[in-house]
């Protein structure tokens, strides 16, 4: 690690972050001299296409500082919402290894597909391509968060049915292709009875802590069904040999858990424990001082830095979200984060960019990604004098998701790069 280091020169390091070497060594005297450090990161870090490696360099400083395996210290991966991380935990994977696959087979007596599924930019060009048919969402506006957004409004319109689980409207219903179905279902804060009294779910936060969640609240309608029971129904009607006794699943949502408890490593006694207050947290090697397997050592990881260049002229363009949202949900048009109010067709852009390419306080531009040989078009945006870095521009999500192409991905993850988009801007 440190024989790769010293191939590095670090002006040019200093160069490539976009942050001013004054700032890298007033920052890096606080780590010097702390005796715990936690590093947080969210999607400025995973929306790039060498995402992992960053995490990986972040890993190799808490290693450096003796900050991972000790309270208060370590890695915290920022997400969202409320299950990103538990859908994962409980298997929802496109590439499930055999370990789970197995569990899966002796608990539901039922042969398990090995061939690996795709991830979701993978699933649109499948949907492109005719060959993925049927589009089932689970809550989400799935349209609207994918990048290339007219690539993935053409590809749901080639479907021979897409059908959306759902508990409220939104724009990925009205973006689909022979048949569509909407099936409203309760939300997560909404009072879940069945005829053997009130049910609960869990989710996980974004510190790997699972504990109970009911809703409170009395349903908007008196016939909504829950998630799990559309998705049981579904199964009971279409799976006709079935042995798994869906109905049974669908009242009583402690038959779920306990075969979860089979199931999934740390969720044994599972019932109980997520009762408890505070719940309980899943299995975690770093904090238990668990190492690589075996030799009880850390490891520590090699990467070169990936070096991004725009073309002269171009801009380094970000999509971010605003105060007022959540997710592709937007509640106003009012950002207390940044002073914007009443508009989100806005570029954010350095105060001396704009001087140099001669605009104006909210004159109107039109923006140009560019990405293997492809152009894509957003115009009519206004730009607003932010003190962004130097180089860098930002329009607001969902909206700037046309710009960033469905192959602009990390190399492992495949997450969209949505914090490097090349740019060119134009005044209008």
């Amino acid at each position: 690690f440190i024989e790769q280091l010293s191939t590095e020169n670090f002006k040019d390091l200093v160069e490539q972050t976009g942050v001013s070497e004054t700032q890298i060594r007033k920052v890096t005297d606080h780590i010097i001299n702390a005796e715990k450090v936690i590093i947080a990161w969210a999607m400025g870090i995973t929306q790039h296409t060498n995402g992992e490696d960053t995490i990986r360099e972040f890993v190799n400083l808490l290693l450096l500082k003796g900050s991972i395996a000790k309270t208060g210290a370590g890695t915290l991966p920022v997400r969202g919402h409320s299950n990103v991380q538990g859908d994962r935990t409980m298997g929802i994977w496109e590439k499930a290894p055999d370990s789970f696959l197995d569990k899966l087979e002796e608990n539901f007596e039922f042969k398990a597909p090995r061939k690996h599924g795709v991830g979701a930019v993978d699933a649109i060009k499948l949907l492109d391509s005719g060959k993925g048919k049927v589009f089932i969402g689970l809550g989400g506006n799935f349209v609207h968060a994918a990048p290339d957004t007219a690539f993935v409004e053409a590809a749901m319109k080639k479907t021979e049915m897409s059908i959306h689980i759902a508990t409220k409207l939104n724009r990925s219903h009205i973006i689909h292709g022979n048949a569509a179905l909407i099936l409203p279902c309760l939300g997560r804060t909404e009072i879940d009875e069945t005829p053997l009294g009130k049910q609960f779910v869990s989710t996980e936060d974004t510190a790997g802590r699972v504990r109970m969640s009911m809703g409170d609240l009395t349903p908007v309608a008196p016939n909504l069904k829950s998630e799990i029971a559309i998705v049981c129904r579904i199964a009971e009607a279409a799976l006709e040999n079935s042995k798994v006794t869906w109905n049974e699943f669908a009242l009583n949502y402690t038959l779920i858990r306990k075969k979860i408890a089979n199931i999934i490593p740390g969720f044994e006694d599972y019932e109980n424990k997520v009762q408890k207050p505070g719940g309980f947290y899943l299995p975690n090697t770093a904090r238990e001082g668990q190492f690589v397997k075996g030799s009880g050592k850390a490891k520590f990881s090699i990467t070169k830095p990936a070096n991004k260049k725009v073309e002269d002229n171009r801009f380094v363009l970000m999509t971010i979200r605003s105060h007022d949202q959540f997710n592709t949900t937007i509640y106003g048009f009012d950002d207390r984060y940044r002073g914007i109010s009443g508009d989100r067709e806005v570029l954010l852009m350095n105060p001396s960019d704009m001087k140099d390419k001669g605009l104006l306080e909210k004159e109107i531009v039109n923006i140009t990604s560019y990405f293997d040989g492809k152009e894509r078009y957003l115009n009519g945006f206004k730009v607003i004098s932010y003190p962004i870095s130097k180089g860098c521009v930002a329009v607001y999500f969902p909206e700037g998701n046309v710009l960033v192409a469905l192959d602009n991905k990390a190399k492992e993850s495949k997450c969209p790069a949505s914090k490097f988009v090349e740019v060119s801007i134009k005044r209008a």
